[in-house]
């Protein structure tokens, strides 16, 4: 029989289609054939050798001339930018219609040189200076007077919509606090007020006791696939130790982080054939940074199975996938 079941988290239902359900191995993207890349596209605006195909760059690793191709990862404003960079914060309301000018930064970060390459793909050093990058950026955009709330993310595959193949995240300072954040707050400070502990704290402390749904952890991290995934293989990766932002990682953290989401993804990669994912950084907006109910998060939502007419109209998800099968599968594919 199917079961329905609440995410902790986001308070949304899920129905765990168990008389629908597939063996996790036969989420493997039927058919697809993996096409080796080239290391080099000539015009690929992120390729090396083309930087001026990009505005000028925010930030690159090592140092050196913005316009040199030796560099790890580097970052540019995105050149078709959902917000602008210039103008003022204003605010206006004509009867009930509510505008903010659409002032805010929106940036690419360029993981790699290589052209050919994935997170799954690349070795921890190399993830360590993307997440590097990650928090440099986020930090800078943040400083920004205008901004909020930064949305950092990462398109992989067309079906997660991403248009260009090489290596990139992206990430959005917005002058507001998107009503899905601010959502996750106040059911958060609702279970604080309620418990005095922190939600995520709990939900962690509940999944490591019971186990059958970690794919992997390390001395600073654990992933695991939530008790309501919202979709097959739904992915999440909680710091252990509290912190409502991801820009209070320390030192020890970051290769911690590299380590395990390195890891997490190249089990993605070999057991289900390099499937098209979003991931997301989930974390605390400005003015909530030090909150004691807050934990930032990273969600890896890869993207087997299409939103229909179901969940547009309930807002309620279908996974046919049990999240615990699904966890047991990924812990046997070798991530090495």
């Amino acid at each position: 029989m199917p079961e329905i079941r609440q995410n902790i988290i986001s308070r949304q239902w899920v129905i765990i289609a168990s008389e629908r359900a597939r063996r996790p191995d036969q989420f493997k993207q039927e058919g697809s054939v993996r096409v080796e890349l080239p290391s080099y596209v000539p015009t690929c605006p992120f390729c090396p050798k083309n930087e001026k195909m990009t505005p000028l760059e925010t930030y690159r690793t090592p140092p050196g001339d913005p316009m040199s191709s030796n560099w790890r990862v580097r970052a540019v404003p995105n050149k078709f930018a959902a917000l602008s960079a210039e103008g003022e914060l204003v605010r206006m309301n004509v009867g009930l219609k509510r505008t903010i000018s659409g002032v805010g930064q929106h940036e690419v970060i360029v993981e790699s040189p290589d052209h050919s390459t994935t997170l799954a793909r690349m070795d921890d050093a190399e993830v360590e200076q993307a997440i590097a990058a990650y928090l440099q950026r986020a930090q800078s955009v943040l400083d920004d007077s205008r901004v909020e709330h930064v949305t950092l993310f990462k398109n992989h595959g067309p079906a997660a919509g991403t248009s260009l193949e090489h290596p990139h995240a992206q990430l959005i300072g917005t002058p507001v606090i998107p009503h899905e954040v601010r959502d996750r707050l106040e059911t958060a400070l609702g279970f604080y007020d309620d418990t005095g502990r922190c939600i995520f704290c709990a939900t962690l402390e509940e999944e490591r006791e019971e186990g059958i749904r970690i794919v992997e952890e390390n001395e600073h991290f654990t992933a695991f696939i939530p008790f309501a995934a919202l979709s097959p293989f739904h992915l999440w990766i909680y710091p252990r130790r509290h912190s409502a932002s991801f820009l209070g990682m320390s030192d020890e953290e970051i290769p911690s982080l590299a380590r395990i989401l390195r890891r997490t993804l190249r089990r993605l990669y070999d057991g289900l054939s390099d499937p098209d994912y979003n991931l997301i950084i989930r974390t605390a907006p400005k003015e909530s940074e030090q909150v004691r109910y807050y934990h930032w998060y990273l969600s890896i939502v890869p993207r087997l199975t299409k939103t229909a007419g179901f969940e547009m109209g309930s807002g309620m998800f279908i996974n046919t996938a049990s999240p615990e099968e699904s966890a047991q599968f990924l812990r046997g594919v070798e991530a090495e």
